[in-house]
């Protein structure tokens, strides 16, 4: 299988291009595919597949095998990929997720996609269809005790599950024991994705992401969207911000007249290769 490994502020996953020949048992080759040691070492596995409604459409595993619905990052992977492997000639496109349809913007210098803007769409509040079992008609700075421990969240889904919580500092929280009581905790009958989020100032904040099915991560493009959201429902930062992660910085501004919101960030590739995965298929 030839593959490319690409990331999004540090968030790597590997990429097949499957607009001729899809990729057997994607489950399987995720799980062999991500392991660090093992396979080739990545945040799950990303398929670039036909679509009937858009340019391309996403099909996305986690390092678990789970599929996933959406990854911000991925979709800008996406973008550069067929832009520079020259599946397209286009800097407007639109890719077909589990999440929905993704307008993408890409800026072009030398050849070179430097930077994706994405439209997110529309966050989704209601806890019904995130889903989270806390809430009424929004979870917005609701208690949840996880661990042991009180905590406030604030619910939205970008295509996915998103629990995010403000806390005092992001460097010292012990996230590789926390973040499994979160994503598995009965209030979120799919899992979740949580966002710990440290507020610097109206414009500007700090974030860590424990994801479902792939643990901690250096970034996620729907986790800053999530975030940016419980920041304006929260009144604790401007619509427009940055966000710095472990990975890298995500430029995000929730537009609520038109009820999107926009992520604009880079995409890297790393490598090309070749790996035999005949055992899987």
């Amino acid at each position: 299988m030839k593959f490319t490994k690409m990331h999004g502020c540090g968030n790597d996953y590997i990429y097949v291009n499957c607009m001729e020949k899809m990729v057997k048992n994607p489950e399987k080759v995720a799980i062999y595919v991500s392991d660090r040691h093992f396979g080739i070492g990545s945040d799950g596995l990303i398929l670039i597949c036909p679509s009937k409604v858009a340019d391309f459409r996403m099909a996305m595993y986690n390092a678990d095998g789970s599929e996933g619905k959406m990854c911000g990052n991925g979709v800008r992977c996406i973008a550069k990929y067929v832009y520079e492997y020259g599946l397209t000639d286009k800097d407007k496109i639109s890719i077909e997720t589990k999440g929905g349809i993704k307008y993408l913007d890409l800026t072009i210098e030398d050849g070179k996609v430097v930077l994706v803007k994405v439209n997110m769409g529309a966050p989704i509040l209601e806890p019904k269809q995130i889903p989270v079992t806390i809430g009424t008609d929004r979870c917005v700075n609701e208690a949840i005790t996880v661990d042991g421990k009180e905590y406030y969240i604030t619910c939205v889904s970008m295509g996915n599950p998103h629990a995010v919580t403000f806390v005092d500092d992001t460097d010292s929280l012990p996230l590789e024991q926390l973040g499994p009581h979160f994503e598995k905790h009965e209030a979120f009958p799919d899992r979740v994705n949580t966002e710990f989020v440290q507020v610097l100032n109206r414009k500007e904040v700090k974030m860590r992401v424990w994801e479902r099915g792939s643990g901690e991560t250096l970034a996620c493009g729907t986790g800053t969207c999530a975030t940016v959201v419980a920041c304006v429902l929260n009144d604790l930062t401007d619509h427009e911000i940055t966000v710095h992660l472990l990975g890298g910085d995500l430029y995000l501004n929730y537009d609520e007249n038109e009820d999107t919101v926009w992520m604009t960030g880079p995409a890297a590739v790393i490598c090309d290769g070749e790996i035999d995965i005949s055992g899987l298929e």
